[in-house]
């Protein structure tokens, strides 16, 4: 096949036609280039007189360019008197210059010492700090630590980690006194945190936490917090799946604005921003588990975990919903009292009822927090988009609607007016990265900083609980209320007798009333020992009694003061063992002295007496005293091996193996 070349004419004859042009034009330059020059000789040669000659010659050097002044190679020296002069006149034109300074110096409007401006003491810090933070600006490039940061920058900027984090390293080490060490060693951790990967922000994490440890008071170190809030930030995963780095992220956030106050607006601005970002995302996993709670009836669950989210996330974007769940739950309570069958006197009921009265002090405890649910929603919430539902309920409940001031409106158009709003783009990336949705956090507002006290479900089981029992017991002390005052008597104002002191002993059987109820006149048993002595009994050092010693006689009682026995538990004295007694040792005399164990007999050798070098020597010898020959053992051939130095020999040679 015969290979062709691409030619940008469409055939040869052009191309050839296109050359012969090209050499003419480029013959004919130099023939014009006569023709203009001919006419302007020929007329200074013809000229016949001398004053058409002389205005020709002068036209024609008008006609002609000026010819250039060339520099002189070699410059003349000046003479002294020519540099006295020169010196002379710079000296006269510095004088002149600094007369004219004065002179403006001296016709300037004087300024009263009142009306100076004079840097305060919060100005002369900042100028210094500004000074610190640009400690490199004009500092020699050619330095080698400066070159070997610029490098490993560079190299960082183009994507290359691992070559930048080698400079850094060679920097550090090389040069442990360099005004770089601390740029240098924060620069190692964006290295590994630029490049991505759970191992490598693993590292990031503890550079940057070395680089807060070396140098705590420098203002980056509030950038390296912020960096560590961020590598959890990106690790973050949905409201529904693991939250621990949720929760690191908001403490690490957290801390950089507790710890850093003064750092840079932009990098608290920011770091502001995630927490609030990070917020949004717990206090979506708190409303969903809240919300599966409710979905299974489980109301001090669903109570326990909306309040978290109202107390701990008050930027949060749903938090109208939160309120009104909080309401439902509470509302919910107030639908099963209602449902509950009403007691009828003088007829026993068949299933569990509640009386009018108790189901009245119920509902007012429910449908009360119930209805301050919905109020907080309209009063805080009125530019939310759930605020109709809140007052929805609040009007099917016979309620008033409660009217936000202008303020309280203000503050939430404001708030609802910061969070942006999905689009296309956005919602593309929820669905294609999976990344937690932060869309609509809101971007004003200070979030909380600290914790409040948790609320659990046991604490609102106990609320509950307490809610029942002032509602049946109404007259009750509240847990946590003073005593009652003692009662006067209703006939002569005489205060009642007061009580009997309570002993704090054990109780014994002189406390147990009698049939008519009283404990003071009543007849009882005293209590004696079944058996006398130790040594029996039932083991377990407990004492069986008997009434009366085995007689049925009945005895009067001792007076209350007097008691019955000489037990801890009727004289009132604490007994440390609560009635049992004491487990101890029947035989309790002393132990004697520890003997000292006798000596261990002396090892003796069983061989015959013989020693073993002089065995050893017997063996190695025949009966005429020369040594004996030994045999090698036997060897199986099949262990060894086919090198050249045992060659097999026989069938052996056979074998392959």
């Amino acid at each position: 096949m015969r290979f062709t070349m691409s030619s940008f004419f469409p055939s040869r004859k052009a191309a050839q036609l296109a050359g012969l042009a090209l050499a003419v034009a480029l013959v004919s330059l130099p023939l014009k280039a006569q023709d203009a020059a001919a006419p302007a000789s020929t007329s200074q040669q013809t000229s016949g007189t001398p004053a058409s000659g002389t205005s020709s010659s002068t036209a024609a050097k008008d006609d002609q360019p000026a010819p250039k002044k060339h520099k002189p190679i070699f410059a003349r020296v000046r003479t002294p008197d020519e540099q006295a002069k020169v010196d002379q006149d710079k000296a006269e034109q510095a004088k002149a210059a600094k007369a004219k300074a004065a002179e403006a110096k001296a016709n300037a409007p004087k300024v009263d010492k009142k009306d100076r401006v004079t840097q305060t003491k919060d100005t002369r810090r900042e100028i210094k700090k500004e000074s610190r933070d640009k400690i490199l600006v004009g500092k020699d490039a050619s330095l080698p630590d400066k070159q070997l940061y610029d490098k490993a920058l560079a190299q960082e900027k183009s994507g290359h980690f691992d070559v930048a984090r080698l400079d850094l390293q060679t920097l550090l080490n090389t040069y442990p006194d360099s005004q770089y060490l601390m740029r240098a060693k924060l620069a190692v951790a964006d290295c590994w945190y630029k490049e991505g990967g759970t191992a490598s922000l693993t590292q990031a994490e503890q550079e940057y936490n070395d680089f807060i440890t070396f140098f705590p008071n420098v203002p980056e170190a509030a950038e390296a917090q912020m960096r560590i809030g961020d590598i959890y930030f990106k690790q973050m995963d949905v409201p529904d799946r693991d939250y621990a780095k949720a929760n690191k992220a908001e403490a690490a956030y957290r801390t950089m604005l507790k710890q850093y106050p003064d750092s840079p607006k932009e990098v608290r601005d920011e770091a502001t921003q995630k927490l609030r970002e990070v917020q949004e995302i717990l206090a979506t996993r708190e409303s969903e588990i809240a919300a599966f709670y409710a979905s299974h009836e489980n109301w001090a669950a669903t109570i326990a975990r909306y309040d978290t989210v109202i107390d701990s996330y008050p930027l949060y974007s749903h938090l109208d919903d939160a309120l009104i769940g909080k309401g439902d739950a509470y509302a919910a309570q107030a639908r099963a009292v209602r449902n509950t069958p009403t007691c009828v006197p003088n007829v026993k009921p068949v299933g569990p009822c509640l009386s009018e009265d108790i189901k009245a002090r119920l509902l007012q405890y429910d449908d009360g927090l119930s209805a301050d649910a919905y109020r907080k929603v309209v009063l805080e919430h009125a530019a939310a988009p759930h605020v109709e539902d809140a007052k929805e309920r609040l009007a099917s409940m016979g309620l008033p609607i409660p009217t936000p001031t202008a303020e309280q409106v203000a503050a939430s158009d404001a708030l609802e007016g910061s969070r942006a709003q999905y689009n296309i783009r956005r919602r593309l990336e929820l669905l294609m990265m999976h990344r937690p949705d932060t869309v609509t956090a809101a971007q004003i507002g200070a979030p909380p900083l600290d914790d409040p006290p948790a609320t659990t479900a046991p604490s609102i089981l106990k609320e509950i609980r307490e809610a029942y029992t002032a509602a049946l017991n109404p007259n009750a002390p509240k847990p946590g209320a003073a005593p009652n005052a003692p009662v006067s008597d209703a006939a002569g104002d005489t205060p009642a007798a007061p009580a009997a002191p309570v002993s704090t002993a054990a109780p014994s059987l002189l406390d147990v009333p009698g049939p008519g109820g009283s404990t003071t006149d009543s007849t009882v048993a005293p209590m004696t020992p079944a058996t006398e002595g130790g040594a029996s009994g039932t083991g377990v050092g407990v004492e069986v009694l008997s009434p009366n010693g085995g007689s049925s006689a009945p005895v009067t009682a001792k007076p209350a003061f007097a008691p019955a026995s000489d037990l801890p538990s009727a004289t009132g004295k604490a007994d440390p063992n609560f009635g049992l007694k004491t487990a101890a040792p029947t035989n309790t005399s002393a132990l004697p002295d520890v003997e000292k164990p006798a000596d261990a007999p002396d090892q003796i050798n069983e061989a015959a007496g013989k020693p073993q070098a002089a065995q050893a020597a017997d063996q190695s010898t025949d009966a005429k005293g020369k040594k004996k020959k030994t045999k090698s053992p036997k060897e199986d051939k099949a262990d060894e091996s086919s090198s050249k130095d045992k060659k097999k020999k026989g069938l052996d040679k056979l074998n392959p193996f």
